[in-house]
């Protein structure tokens, strides 16, 4: 089959790979339909993560159809439509029970810090992902999900990470009627977060990114008001007094390690591979929240000190929420949002590719060519 392959920082081709085959009674195969590049591919593909091993197959957001299941898989059948969520779950470790289905303790040799994930490092388990014509699929009857019929696969493929990870983001902030709620980082993650904030009652959404591309698109999907930060001086009392000198209610740091705040700090993470990168955004948010305000943080953060103002945020009684997305918790809330035409999360999809050329869509995602908001991947056999 084809797939794409690591082949070091800033080179990923597509070449021809064994079949994935049933390894346990509970796995599924997946023909994939359609795959999307993510921003925490982009950490993989320039070279910040730990133990990306040379042949790795990236790609965690996929949907597909089901070619062939395990003898122990009995709510998925051949031929289902079905979202693969980017995490990995048992769905019956302490975790899984708890809903916290991307910190599953059996689907992770290093599950003390998160559990198995398609596509990603070794760190997180060394699953091949679904940048690929087919991907293996473990514990088949927890982790796939069914597609409703009225959800096409552009759709669904949105529903494996990003959409349910802005919704998660916007869901951490706990926000209320009302609520103000400023948005660090104008890519799909951050866009859903703007978009999803409204659906939690947000008062006002303003959204934060360098790239004015991005924040007019912002303007048009999440109908928020939008600021680039390059235009002003001092990025913390500028948000201070668009509020009144008070401060906002919630802040999403949707960005992560790749901020470019802090030169030194991502510069660790290319040379040693410890993905810590940059926490501006975060500090930006810690700053800009009121006292006793929300920050919730789903951009993606490695294990390296950041400098985080820790004790600004201790002394402000701010309330800090984190982790990986739980797709299996929030879908059926992102589906009903779809069906009731509340959203189209393909409308971020800026750009296709065909599987073969899965190297120029790395590029120009990663050097936001062409106004480039999300590329999606489809592989020979998607019809």
């Amino acid at each position: 089959m084809l797939a794409a392959t690591y082949k070091g920082p800033y080179r990923v081709k597509a070449v021809d790979k064994p079949m994935p085959e049933i390894e346990h009674p509970r796995d599924a195969i997946v023909r994939v339909t359609r795959a999307c590049i993510c921003g925490s591919d982009l950490h993989l593909y320039h070279g910040l993560v730990p133990d990306t091993r040379i042949g790795q197959t990236f790609g965690h957001e996929m949907v597909g159809i089901v070619e062939e299941i395990g003898s122990d898989v009995h709510k998925i059948k051949v031929g289902d439509r079905v979202v693969v969520p980017f995490s990995i779950s048992c769905g019956e470790c302490f975790f899984c029970q708890k809903g916290l289905y991307s910190n599953c303790h059996n689907t992770n040799p290093f599950a003390t810090v998160s559990g198995g994930f398609y596509g990603y490092s070794h760190l997180t388990g060394g699953y091949n992902g679904g940048q690929a014509e087919y991907v293996r699929t473990p514990f088949a009857d927890v982790g796939l999900i069914h597609v409703p019929d009225g959800i096409d696969d552009d759709n669904a493929v949105l529903c494996a990470d990003a959409y349910p990870t802005g919704y998660q983001a916007a869901e951490m902030a706990n926000i209320k009627k009302g609520d103000s709620v400023v948005v660090f980082g104008a890519g799909p993650i951050g866009l859903f977060a703007a978009r999803c904030a409204w659906f939690m009652g947000a008062g006002r959404v303003l959204i934060v990114d360098e790239y004015d591309y991005r924040l007019e698109f912002a303007k048009k999907f999440a109908q928020c008001e939008t600021l680039n930060f390059r235009e002003v001086s001092d990025m913390v009392w500028h948000l201070k007094k668009e509020s009144d000198w008070l401060g906002w209610d919630c802040a999403i740091d949707a960005v992560g390690c790749e901020s470019r705040g802090n030169f030194a700090q991502r510069a660790l993470g290319m040379t040693l591979k410890l993905q810590g990168g940059s926490a501006t955004p975060l500090n930006w948010a810690i700053d800009s929240v009121r006292k006793g305000g929300n920050v919730s943080i789903i951009g993606v953060y490695g294990p390296v000190p950041n400098i985080v103002k820790i004790g600004d945020a201790m002394n402000k009684g701010i309330n800090m929420r984190m982790n990986q997305a739980s797709v299996k918790r929030n879908i059926g809330r992102c589906f009903f949002h779809i069906e009731q035409a509340h959203i189209n999360p393909k409308d971020v999809i800026s750009h296709r590719f065909p599987l073969e050329e899965i190297n120029e869509a790395y590029h120009v995602f990663s050097s936001k060519l062409d106004e480039c908001i999300k590329p999606m991947v489809i592989p020979p056999r998607a019809a």
